[in-house]
């Protein structure tokens, strides 16, 4: 499984040397972790998520297979670039009075 979602993501980005992913087992679930580069960050993640949702229902019917659980996890790089309006403060207006 670490291998096929390596060749998805290498095909998916711009800079393919800096996709890593890391394989951990927790409660009996094999856990992937993705990595890529900041700037590749979108490409995988699709317009509204549909890449990484395609990538988990593909690992899914294979882990459906195998008879286990594979959860895939895409790790947010901490230097990426905000899109406008996500790294807004949230307004502080006043609770109303009862």
């Amino acid at each position: 499984m670490k291998q096929f979602v390596e060749y998805v993501a290498r095909a998916l980005v711009d800079n393919p040397d800096r996709v890593q992913v890391t394989e951990t087992e927790r409660n009996g679930a094999l856990v992937l972790e993705l990595s890529v580069d900041p700037s590749d960050f979108g490409q995988v993640i699709g317009k509204q998520g549909r890449v990484c949702s395609a990538i988990r229902a593909l690992l899914s019917c294979a882990a459906g297979k195998l008879g286990r659980r594979i959860v895939l996890t895409i790790l947010e790089p901490p230097d990426r670039p905000k899109p406008a309006g996500e790294d807004a403060a949230p307004s502080e207006e006043p609770a109303p009075e009862a």
